[in-house]
């Protein structure tokens, strides 16, 4: 240990520093990222199933239009409902409805989130090859192979953040836009077969069964039969 020098262990120690920073980089992002989500759609819910935001007041904002650059689904409410809603002061200052948006990939997918993602990235480059230089600078053997092993297990350590970056590729074709229209009219479908299915054959030979209008057409045809007998008789 003490043929060491103070220098390998400086520069080993300023490495371990930098591969502190990159995460701290990385998670420090992801927090903000999170939080500005939260803070824009604080009191709305998502609803996965109808791919809609359903504010306080019990009103549906849809999907309007997809930001490629940004990877970001806008929703919009209703002007005619937001304009008269009774707390629109308080939620936004636009006469076009509120406007909400949804980041559509997992961090760090997004190309903020991927712009952060990389600078973590450059910070664990940086650490790996500060000790691999240091160690040419160093005159002993044992300092070297320190500083060596030290650029090694950063570098492993460091892979999370690459394979990560890695498998979450920006791809503005992953995403099915479809407008207000089209999703009024799937739902709409969506009703009419759960209401086709709802509907049984036995019901319908009951619903026939039990109608009164041919008893009742068969009884008073037979009635005037029987009026025009008598009255011929």
């Amino acid at each position: 240990m003490s043929a060491i020098e103070l220098t390998a262990w400086l520069s080993a120690g300023y490495a371990g520093f930098l591969l502190l920073a990159a995460y701290g980089i990385d998670l420090l992002a992801r927090r903000a990222h999170t939080a500005n989500d939260d803070q824009q759609t604080r009191g709305f819910t998502f609803h996965e199933d109808h791919d809609a935001w359903l504010c306080p007041e019990d009103q549906w904002l849809w999907p309007q239009s997809f930001d490629p650059e940004n990877r970001v689904m806008r929703y919009r409410g209703s002007p005619t409902v937001c304009n008269s809603c009774p707390v629109k002061d308080s939620c936004t200052s636009s006469d076009d409805g509120r406007e909400l948006g949804r980041t559509v990939d997992a961090w760090p997918s997004s190309e903020s989130a991927r712009f952060h993602r990389g600078i973590a990235c450059a910070v664990t480059v940086l650490a790996v090859v500060w000790p691999v230089v240091a160690s040419f600078t160093v005159e002993h053997w044992t300092g070297q192979v320190m500083l060596l092993a030290t650029a090694l297990a950063i570098a492993i350590a460091g892979l999370p953040l690459w394979s990560h970056l890695r498998h979450s590729p920006v791809d503005p074709e992953g995403v099915l836009f479809k407008s207000l229209d089209e999703n009024l009219e799937e739902r709409a479908l969506v009703a009419l077969d759960l209401e086709r299915r709802r509907t049984s054959y036995a019901s319908d030979r009951r619903a026939t069964t039990d109608a009164p209008v041919p008893l009742s057409l068969g009884r008073t045809r037979y009635a005037s039969d029987r009026r025009d007998i008598d009255e011929n008789a």
